[in-house]
């Protein structure tokens, strides 16, 4: 009886211990997948809004899975495209992934990279581009100064 008393009274005094595992760094396997799908997807639709070409961002972020990168740059690719929103060039120039000793191409040729090609289209001259990249340019206002 004695025995019996002193295990249930040790099983009480451990349950709550028992019952925190998850604040031990544990992650669920599975909460983290689904991490790393919604930054995958976040980095993909960041790098559709900026303009850069699906396999720069691939390369840029090689620990995400390209199927998120894919799924987060297609769902922006349709929301700019339906309201007709246009690409947001970087401020900073994109520097090359650690390990690779070749610069990644500019936004301009990202950009280009990342449109589909339509039959019938022409391709616009470059005099045309930079004339519309200088008007996008004057019509942004500064950040506010915090």
């Amino acid at each position: 009886m004695n025995m019996k008393l002193s295990y249930g009274l040790i099983l009480i005094l451990l349950a709550p211990f028992l019952a925190g595992c998850e604040q031990l760094g544990f992650e669920d396997p599975a909460a983290e997948k689904a991490r790393e799908e919604a930054e995958g997807k976040a980095i993909g639709g960041g790098c559709r809004q900026t303009g850069r070409a699906l396999e720069d961002c691939y390369q840029i972020n090689r620990r995400f899975p390209k199927a998120a990168i894919y799924a987060g740059w297609r769902d922006m690719d349709g929301y700019m495209r339906e309201n007709k929103i246009e690409e947001i060039k970087p401020d900073f120039p994109m520097k090359p992934p650690p390990g690779t000793g070749r610069p990644l191409e500019s936004a301009e040729g990202a950009a280009e990279s990342a449109r589909p090609a339509t039959g019938g289209e022409a391709a616009k001259p470059a005099q045309e581009a930079k004339t519309a990249e200088t008007a996008a340019a004057q019509n942004t206002r500064p950040a506010p100064a915090r």
